[in-house]
C-alpha cells in the first residue's frame, strides 16, 4: 500500500500516523532513532540548536510536532501563530530532521510506546527528572538526553515583540 504522506515536496516526510513514521525509520535502516518534540511556534535559533543536539544523539531524528489544537491547549488561545502545515514544512526542510510526525496529545507517551526510540531528546529547559515522559522512558529503556543551548530563546517572547511592534505601528498609522 502507498504511504499517505501529508506533503510530498519536503526534504523529510511528514506523517500523521505514528506507525508510518516508525516504518520510515526502519526502511531507512536507522540504527539509533532519536525522538524530539515540541510546538516550534515560531521556529527560532534555540529550536535549531535543540534539533542539532538531538540529531547528534543518533542517526535518525523523528520530530513530533504538536498540531494546532494541542499547541493551543499548551500555549493559549492565540497560538499557534503559524499553522501546523507551515510549522511541519519548516521542520521538514531542516537538514538534521529525517521525519516529522504531527500529533495531538499534550505529551509524547503514546509515541514513545509505539516507536520505542533509542533516545528521547529534550531541551535545556528540562532536567532528566522533570521530563514529563521520564517514567515511560525508564520503563521502556529509552535514554533521555538534555540537548541544545541554554534556554535564552522563547517563542512566547518573540510573539510578544511582534505583537508589540504591530500595535505600535497601528498607533502611528
Amino acid at each position: 500500500r502507498r504511504r499517505q504522506r501529508l506533503m510530498d515536496r519536503e526534504r523529510a516526510p511528514i506523517f500523521r500516523d505514528v506507525r508510518e513514521a516508525k516504518d520510515c525509520a526502519r526502511t531507512r535502516g536507522a540504527r539509533r532513532v532519536v525522538l524530539a518534540n515540541g510546538c516550534f511556534d515560531p521556529l527560532h535559533v534555540g529550536h535549531l540548536r535543540y534539533l542539532e543536539g538531538a540529531k547528534a544523539q543518533g542517526d535518525f531524528l523523528l520530530v513530533a510536532l504538536n498540531d494546532d489544537q494541542s499547541t493551543r491547549a499548551l500555549k493559549g488561545p492565540k497560538r499557534p501563530v503559524l499553522g501546523e502545515a507551515d510549522r511541519a514544512r519548516l521542520l521538514a526542510s531542516l537538514r538534521m530532521v529525517d521525519a516529522v510526525l504531527l500529533f495531538g496529545d499534550r505529551d509524547v507517551v503514546r509515541i514513545l510506546e509505539a516507536v520505542v526510540p533509542s533516545c528521547h531528546a529534550k531541551g535545556t529547559d528540562y532536567t532528566a527528572e522533570t521530563v514529563p515522559e521520564r517514567e515511560t522512558s525508564r520503563r521502556l529503556g529509552i535514554e533521555t538526553a538534555i540537548v541544545g543551548d541554554p534556554k535564552t530563546h522563547a517563542s512566547r517572547e518573540i510573539v510578544q515583540v511582534i505583537q508589540s511592534r504591530s500595535r505600535s505601528g497601528k498607533e502611528r498609522g
